[in-house]
């Protein structure tokens, strides 16, 4: 919580034909992760990623990769995923089924597979089903648009669900990244969630879709840090 910010672009938005190309810009122009949006179809209305576009992905760049799986069936595909060594794997708390243990069993997955677990959390989903799991994860992504299709528009008040993780996270005396993802840039959105605690911008759009997109990382950091101070 209020560490440097560091700009995630999502690969959703980069060029599917010239993607090392595109991996390789956002290396130079200063990208602290490479976001990678899974989607299966189900859980959301959008198919992308699989496994081994994930693996071919780890191999071309040092850049951590951020698997965000937006996936109806975590706990089944979690192995598939986790043997490319990805560095954080996202899982949604809506696809986790916490009477059954499912949120301690993702994140116990992750972590022994050597990777750093995240629960993502869609608009309309209550920050309090993360109480009892606040301790154990390394970041916490709060969706600021319904996941699956680049370029919407940032959903307002998701810089107040930012602010009530961070005071949950105090509380336990923990401090897990908490990342943005949805309708970000150099622009209001970031400059609010900045400030409310957000550490990691996910930037689909904002970044691929920009001419100089070096300037937009450079931008966005910049509406971030003087948002932080």
């Amino acid at each position: 919580m209020f560490t440097s910010p560091k700009i995630a672009p999502s690969i959703l938005s980069a060029d599917f034909m010239n993607m090392e190309r595109d991996i390789r810009v956002i290396e130079q122009g200063g990208a602290s992760f490479v976001h990678v949006d899974v989607m299966d179809g189900h859980f959301v209305p959008n198919l992308t990623l699989g496994v081994p576009f994930v693996k071919q992905l780890k191999r071309i760049t040092d850049l951590p990769l951020d698997v965000h799986l937006m996936i109806s069936n975590p706990l089944y595909q979690l192995p598939w995923f986790l043997e490319c060594k990805p560095d954080i794997v996202t899982v949604h708390a809506e696809a986790l089924d916490e009477s059954a243990g499912e949120f301690d069993r993702a994140i116990d997955m992750i972590h022994e597979a050597g990777s750093k677990a995240c629960i993502a959390l869609k608009p309309d989903m209550d920050v309090n089903v993360l109480k009892p799991y606040i301790g154990k994860l390394d970041m916490v992504l709060a969706m600021s648009v319904y996941p699956g299709f680049s370029g919407q528009k940032y959903i307002e008040g998701t810089e107040d669900k930012v602010a009530r993780v961070v005071e949950m996270a105090r509380a336990a005396g923990v401090s897990p990244l908490i990342e943005v993802d949805g309708g970000l840039g150099a622009n209001d959105p970031t400059r609010a969630v900045a400030a409310s605690g957000c550490d990691v911008f996910v930037a689909g759009s904002a970044v691929f879709g920009a001419e100089d997109r070096a300037a937009a990382i450079a931008a966005m950091t910049k509406v971030a840090q003087e948002a932080q101070a």
